[in-house]
């Protein structure tokens, strides 16, 4: 059998289908008995997790402290709202913006809402 370069593999990977390409896949798991699946870090039981923080979170909209006109607009840029349920949310204040999401993205949303004059928490 004849070798075959690196180039000439990937240029028929190329010409390939997502069918194709998903069965070449489970023929090489099957042939070789490896797995393409990406390897899952396990976390130390318990410990890990409480000494990171928590790893999803809620933020809350306390209150207007500047233009609720600028509070609304960046509601509306958060979460996707219309102009009545995205002052509905600041009329309604303290109320919860997002729930059960990342603490990184949840100090973004946080900042963007402080700088167009929120008091926001999260918890």
């Amino acid at each position: 059998m004849a070798k075959l370069a690196t180039a000439d593999i990937i240029a028929s990977l190329e010409e390939m289908t997502i069918l194709e390409l998903n069965e070449l896949v489970k023929a090489i798991e099957e042939k070789f008995d490896v797995s393409a699946a990406a390897p899952v870090a396990v976390a130390a039981a318990g410990g890990a997790e409480e000494a990171e923080g928590p790893s999803e979170v809620s933020v809350i909209l306390k209150e207007v402290s500047g233009s609720k006109v600028g509070v609304i607009k960046a509601l509306r840029d958060i979460t996707g709202l219309g102009m009545m349920e995205a002052k509905a949310l600041v009329d309604a204040a303290p109320s919860p913006i997002k729930e059960n999401i990342k603490p990184a993205e949840a100090e973004e949303l946080k900042a963007k809402l402080i700088e167009a004059g929120a008091v926001v928490e999260v918890k």
